[in-house]
């Protein structure tokens, strides 16, 4: 028997995924068979006086049938929960790190992150063929369903297969294809994606981008200096620049990145620290309403940065001051240019209880809020300083800071987290500032992306959120014998004693947290997030796949032991998850529900059941019986239990038992559905 998401693949076209974006867009040109009326949207289109384009151009590509097919596929992998992990010192972060193939993660979040995500960062492979880029499709259909599903003949079947392992274009667009796809999926109506790459496959990338999100949505293409040091160069000429391209999710949304993009080298929208450690000590009065809080309403009479002294009460409401006070600190301004830059429209903010009071300048043109707009235009903008007047790094800069954080040069070219921080600071949510959106890299690398959320967070208080994904890429290969072999490129993670790619990135975070927390001992807000919780996504082992295609849910005959063929030690990976937990984590992403929704153990007549957000019931494990549906109905009968669903794992209930659960819940008067997955 077929399991429920390799049953809904086997049905899947090209055009799958398409569709059904179409029909959730445009539910109305839709049949009752779930077919597209072609003739009514064609008549909608005149109706409107909307002229059908004859002629027009895009993207071709071997492979790219297949890559859309791919787009629309369910995933056939589990979440496997790292519970010493998230049990440990990720038990209370809101952060996110996956360790599996992205395409699979990224049909994971689907559900429960779709439209969800803020800004997405990508650093791919760039494909030049040095770069250690192999197309990990295994090709698992066979030549003639290949023929079958995508029209091809001999030749082009052989073409599709041939580009495993090479630098070829259609191989890393066909790779990129539905990852982009399903990455757009997630970012919310006002998110904004920013993918890094060089000039071998800027073009196509572009192309790619504005077939999936539109022309439309293009913002910028911004030029990254990523090297100072340029060697021996062909023909007079060097390359010391990447590409960022910008891409928006919807243009016309008002809120969109159109608006709230912010250039931070203009004066007329930064915003910096007054403190400077070389200046003497002044004390500096600010006026009624001159400053900006993002701290609770109330009356402080003390900091808890020894640096500031606060000599007078301060009393905040709604967010400002409703009178006047005094600071006393190392200041670069005095309480003469304050007054000055307040008449020119300069505001004042202070994020914590610190009162590390930064400048937000203004010209009298905004108000103590981000600008509500800011056009770019979309010519190349080029990246040169920080939203503080500091160079972004360079690529040299950062594999200084990862060797200094890491303890050895483990990637090649690694991004600086001072341009990560450029990018993501300059999306403003909701035109508030700090923020607390998610950002997501599904390249994770050396997780420069989650230490740049992190020192953001640190500096003003912010709430930002990560989402890393990372492949468990190996630093090793294994020889005949058994002895391991270090990696062209992971000799020197290898020798450090990492084992894979993934456990490098997860370092990272922990040493980069580690140094945040140390250098801002004082500063720090209390609720800093310095970790993760952690997920691997893992496909099942081949038996227990066969086990379950043997399972006749017709009969009273179990598939033994098919929960524990999903625990973390079955799969064979660290983490301690129990298969319960495993089908439990893969079914809440399922159905929407957040990986930090409350859980709740039930007791149903000596049955653990798991009760998601007090609304919905999973029962997982085998050993249900006739009592323990009598415990169910008694609870629902009498309201002591509220349910809108009850889902089962088929393969632990036998026939007359789930019989029994599914008569007794049509008797009751609450409408309860009984779900069963397999």
């Amino acid at each position: 028997m077929e399991t429920d998401n390799q049953r809904f693949n086997a049905t899947v076209q090209p055009n799958s995924a398409f569709l059904a974006e179409l029909k959730e867009k445009l539910p109305e040109f839709f049949t009752r068979e779930n077919s597209f009326d072609l003739e009514k949207f064609q008549a909608a289109l005149k109706e409107k006086n909307v002229s059908e384009l004859s002629e027009g151009y895009q993207l071709n590509f071997i492979g790219k049938d297949y890559a859309r097919r791919q787009a629309g596929e369910m995933p056939t992998t589990v979440i496997v929960p790292d519970e010493d992990q998230n049990n440990g010192a990720g038990k209370n972060s809101q952060n996110l790190f996956f360790t599996g193939d992205n395409l699979e993660v990224l049909r994971h979040l689907q559900n429960n992150y779709q439209n969800k995500i803020d800004v997405i960062y990508i650093d791919p492979p760039y494909n030049t063929g040095n770069d250690g880029f192999v197309y990990p499709d295994s090709f698992e259909y066979s030549d003639d369903k290949l023929k079958e599903m995508f029209g091809m003949n001999d030749d082009q079947v052989a073409r599709l297969k041939s580009i495993q392992g090479r630098s070829s274009h259609s191989a890393w667009l066909t790779f990129m294809y539905p990852r982009l796809f399903l990455a757009k999926k997630l970012l919310s109506d006002t998110g904004v994606i920013f993918i890094s790459i060089d000039d071998n496959e800027q073009a196509n990338i572009k192309l790619l981008m504005n077939e999936i999100f539109g022309e439309s949505n293009f913002l910028t293409d911004f030029i990254w200096e990523k090297t100072q040091h340029f060697g021996r160069q062909k023909i007079n000429s060097y390359n010391n620049a990447d590409h960022v391209l910008a891409f928006i999710k919807n243009s016309v949304q008002e809120g969109s990145l159109a608006e709230t993009l912010v250039e931070f080298e203009k004066r007329e929208f930064e915003d910096a620290p007054l403190y400077n450690a070389s200046n003497n000590i002044s004390t500096l009065e600010f006026p009624y309403g001159s400053v900006k809080f993002n701290i609770p309403d109330g009356e402080y009479l003390k900091t808890t940065d020894k640096k500031y002294e606060l000599l007078s009460p301060v009393v905040v409401k709604n967010g400002k001051n409703i009178n006047n006070f005094k600071l006393r600190f190392r200041s670069r301004w005095s309480s003469r240019t304050i007054s000055k830059e307040l008449e020119k429209g300069t505001k004042f903010w202070i994020k914590t209880q610190n009162f590390a009071v930064r400048a937000i300048y203004g010209n009298g043109k905004i108000s103590t809020e981000a600008p509500k707009q800011i056009i770019f235009t979309k010519n190349n903008s080029t990246i040169t300083k920080d939203r503080f007047g500091n160079h972004v790094g360079t690529s040299e800069n950062a594999t200084s800071y990862v060797k200094k954080i890491l303890g050895g040069e483990f990637f090649s070219y690694p991004k600086p987290v001072s341009l990560i921080e450029y990018l993501i600071s300059l999306y403003y949510k909701n035109h508030s500032y700090p923020n607390d959106f998610i950002v997501l890299d599904f390249f994770a690398g050396s997780s420069t992306t989650a230490d740049a959320v992190m020192q953001l967070n640190a500096e003003d208080g912010g709430h930002r959120k990560f989402i890393m994904v990372q492949l468990p890429e190996k630093t090793y290969h294994t020889n005949s014998d058994g002895s391991e072999v270090p990696t062209k490129g992971g000799k020197a993670a290898y020798e450090a004693g990492f084992r894979s790619i993934d456990e490098i990135s997860r370092e990272r975070i922990r040493r980069a947290a580690a140094k945040i927390k140390a250098d801002n001992e004082l500063t720090l807000p209390a609720d800093f997030d310095g970790s993760f919780k952690h997920y691997r996504v893992v496909k099942p082992s081949r038996m227990t796949l066969e086990r379950i295609e043997e399972f006749k849910p017709d009969t009273d005959e179990l598939v033994l032991d098919t929960v524990t063929a999903f625990s973390s030690d079955a799969l064979g990976v660290a983490g301690n998850a129990s298969g319960e937990q495993t089908v439990l984590a893969t079914w809440l992403a399922k159905d929407g529900y957040a990986f930090d929704a409350d859980i709740q153990k039930i007791d149903l007549a000596g049955y653990q059941g798991n009760l998601v957000e007090n609304n919905r019931l999973y029962l997982i494990c085998e050993n249900w019986g006739s009592k323990c549906t009598e415990k169910l109905l008694n609870l629902l009968g009498t309201h002591a239990l509220n349910l809108q669903a009850v889902v089962i794992f088929g393969y632990s209930f036998n026939l007359n038992d789930l019989r029994e659960l599914e008569n007794g819940l049509k008797q009751l008067d609450s409408n309860v559905s009984l779900i069963k997955r397999y």
